[in-house]
């Protein structure tokens, strides 16, 4: 897999079409859908990388967010129509905005935006927001672990927010407005991180079509179970390895309440997930192949 940056303008299916045509591969995915407007961190695995794309994607993200208070968007965010602009009251400072945080952190209920890519009776919100159909959303739970000022300058604030899956930035900026009674929207959203990965440790689609050219692309590459660092580790006897790349349940204690481990050879390569079925009972979830890691595109569809 690869820690791609993406560049504002982009959708994420735009990256994953761009890295099945540089790495000429039609088993690519990403963990994490960004805004077109958004730039960041964008993870983006490929062959049977894509198998780790739903645990990636559970994990912890983290944001910087420019907000802009005294003017409402009907995307909730700098793309959409201005709704309202209105005046921002007196007391509203650096200070206002921490005192009110708190109220946002833990898990929480949130309502995405209308322009969302969520679904209601099969149909993208988005395009029934555009037919100018009325819909009522129902909020939905979300965890933000952190909200952190980094600077405010009126009528913007600059935001880092550390959440959970589902969280809508475009919704905590346009909750923040209505907290004070003035609307904001999101002005511009980097995302920092996703899992494991950080923004220090994204390239370019650029660099990345450079590095295919001249096959240093290994350099950049993360193995799948770099997506998987959270959960614990096991190492198999070849008996229980043989046991997993059948499929067979397997049996061997392990301490605390962890459902799932990733599960390794005694030579340290990469196995598969193994998913808790009693307390000493582990059933293969996901398989990986084996495959020299000079060779991982050359294997990775097959």
């Amino acid at each position: 897999m690869f820690a791609i940056h993406k560049a504002a303008g982009w959708t994420s299916h735009d990256v994953v079409a761009k890295v099945r045509r540089i790495a000429h591969l039609k088993r690519v995915g990403h963990a994490g859908t960004l805004d077109p407007a958004a730039t960041g961190v964008l993870p983006v695995c490929l062959g049977q990388a894509t198998r780790v794309v739903e645990y990636l994607s559970d994990t912890g993200k983290a944001y910087r967010a420019t907000i802009t208070f005294g003017v409402e968007t009907n995307t909730y965010d700098a793309e959409g129509e201005v709704t309202a602009t209105l005046p921002l009251p007196a007391t509203l400072d650096a200070a206002a905005i921490a005192a009110v945080l708190p109220q946002f952190l833990g898990q929480i209920m949130q309502v995405p935006p209308i322009f969302s890519a969520l679904k209601r009776n099969g149909q993208r919100l988005y395009d029934l927001a555009r037919a100018g159909v009325e819909v009522q959303i129902d909020p939905r739970p979300v965890q933000i672990d952190a909200l952190t000022i980094v600077d405010w300058h009126t009528p913007t604030l600059v935001l880092d927010v550390a959440c959970g899956k589902g969280t809508y930035i475009r919704s905590l900026a346009h909750d923040l407005g209505a907290v004070f009674g003035c609307g904001a929207h999101l002005a511009a959203l980097v995302r920092t991180r996703v899992g494991p990965f950080a923004l220090a440790q994204t390239l370019s689609l650029e660099t990345l079509a450079t590095a295919f050219d001249d096959g240093t692309w290994v350099n950049h590459f993360y193995a799948p179970d770099e997506a998987l660092l959270t959960m614990p580790a096991a190492i198999l006897a070849e008996g229980n390895a043989g046991r997993l790349r059948n499929g067979q349940l397997i049996h061997f204690p392990l301490r605390g309440d962890a459902e799932q481990v990733r599960a390794y050879s005694t030579d340290g390569r990469f196995l598969g997930i193994l998913a808790r079925r009693a307390p000493d009972g582990w059933q293969p979830d996901k398989v990986f192949a084996v495959t020299p890691l000079a060779e991982p595109m050359k294997a990775a569809d097959a």
